[in-house]
């Protein structure tokens, strides 16, 4: 009885200070097509603006991979009233930071300032949509600039091809099927009308929704959108085909020859779902549960105890068509890639099988409240929530409700989503080696 009004009181707590953290916004359509979220908070003097565009590697022709990551660079060179060279000087030289970055689904920018020069944020994102100076001198800068970027992250990186490779092999038809940095080759390839062409067809306000978030007054904010972005012309509707992966019926095994490295990785991959559907929630309750911290189960059993394995892991990529679900692990000799897949399938087949206890699921549940708080303590954690939960959950209210899901989800479902997507005969198995040594399975 004393234990289950501790668990009682614990589980009240939380709630309440999830319930405290609630994020209180407003929304409205201009009438181009963007979309506007505005969510102030006076705690500190300090504004975002965040542009969040729909459109990310997957949308890219297959001959011309890598343009929507081009772009997070190429809209930083310079438009009709900001100078070439100078973005970056006018963002420091007025107290504050900016950064962008881009997935296979959207394509994220944003400056925080002090609340002051909200107006200047507002205005340099209406530049970049509306002026920007797509020339040949930045093309060929940001080329230099991309293709170093490849080298540091992916050819030199120890592993760094494990995620291409995993993409490749699983996906055959989607475009997640390419990384978002892309080729080199068709980057090279490409004209400079290329280039002008694919910003006119993405970049446009209608295929944008534009995040205010922090300290500021609203009717001047709305004054200010509407006097830089209300003159941008909506752009035609963007054609968004489909393209269905065939289930996978049996393992697909691969090799990768890792110049890099010194120790082999196994790594079991299994294609999953949207991040919409609610499987990719309990997915990552089961990433938790197999491989966060040391006392997780893979880690305990593999590492700790058996002193099996160097590293272990196990996440869950979620993304907007489809999700991958990866697990890997080092070896650590005499044992070798085939002993740590068959310790990683022995778990799983524990959670296919066997319920959770009360004690793990009030762990997870704890863990990700905490997550849910942290995620949304600062205005560029706010803003980044609310424009991925418009733009590609359509349901920008998750910021406040996706808690209540993670708190509902049981082990009998943990159980389910396990049987249902973490299967020896619908995953790949890649042997990622070094170079020097050949696959032995």
């Amino acid at each position: 009885m004393k234990k289950s009004i501790m668990a009682l009181s614990a589980a009240l707590l939380i709630g309440g200070a999830a319930s405290a953290q609630k994020v209180v916004f407003e929304e409205y359509t201009m009438d181009n097509g963007l979309h506007v979220v505005l969510q102030n908070d006076p705690s500190a003097p300090v504004v975002i603006t965040s542009v969040m565009y729909h459109v990310g590697s997957k949308n890219e022709n297959p001959e011309r991979t890598g343009f929507a990551h081009f772009f997070e660079h190429l809209l930083f060179e310079g438009t009709e009233n900001i100078k070439r060279g100078e973005w970056f000087k006018i963002v420091t030289g007025n107290g504050g930071t900016n950064n962008a970055n881009t997935s296979d689904d959207r394509t994220y920018y944003y400056e925080v300032f002090p609340s002051n020069n909200l107006e200047l944020g507002l205005w340099m994102e209406a530049e970049r949509m509306l002026h920007p100076i797509i020339n040949q001198i930045g093309v060929d800068t940001q080329n230099e600039v991309v293709k170093e970027e490849k080298r540091l992250r992916y050819d030199n990186s120890p592993y760094g091809q494990l995620i291409p490779e995993v993409k490749k092999n699983i996906f055959k038809n989607h475009p997640y099927r390419w990384t978002t940095i892309g080729s080199m080759d068709h980057l090279d390839a490409a004209t400079l009308e290329e280039f002008q062409s694919f910003n006119k067809k993405f970049y446009m306000p209608n295929n944008a929704v534009l995040v205010v978030a922090g300290d500021f007054k609203t009717d001047e904010a709305k004054q200010w959108i509407e006097k830089y972005f209300g003159n941008i012309k909506k752009g035609p509707a963007i054609e968004r085909p489909a393209f269905p992966e065939e289930p996978i019926t049996q393992t697909i095994k691969a090799t990768f020859e890792d110049p890099n490295i010194q120790i082999p990785m196994i790594v079991a991959a299994y294609r999953t779902a949207s991040m919409k559907d609610r499987d990719a929630r309990v997915l990552d309750f089961i990433s938790t549960i197999l491989s966060d911290g040391k006392s997780s189960r893979l880690y305990k059993k593999i590492v700790d105890d058996k002193k099996m394995a160097l590293q272990i892991g196990a996440f869950n990529n979620s993304q907007e068509d489809y999700g991958t679900y990866i697990l890997y692990g080092l070896p650590q000799a005499p044992f070798t890639s085939e002993n740590i897949l068959n310790e990683i399938d022995a778990e799983i087949v524990k959670l296919q099988t066997e319920l959770i206890s009360d004690k793990e699921l009030q762990k997870l549940q704890n863990k990700y409240e905490n997550q849910y708080v942290n995620s949304n303590a600062s205005i560029e954690g706010i803003a980044s929530n609310l424009a991925t939960f418009y733009m590609l959950y359509k349901d920008i209210n998750l910021i406040n409700t996706e808690i209540d899901i993670y708190r509902s989800i049981t082990p009998e479902e943990i159980r389910t989503v396990a049987k249902k997507y973490l299967n020896p005969n619908q995953r790949l198995v890649l042997d990622y080696l070094p170079k020097t040594e050949k696959a032995t399975k």
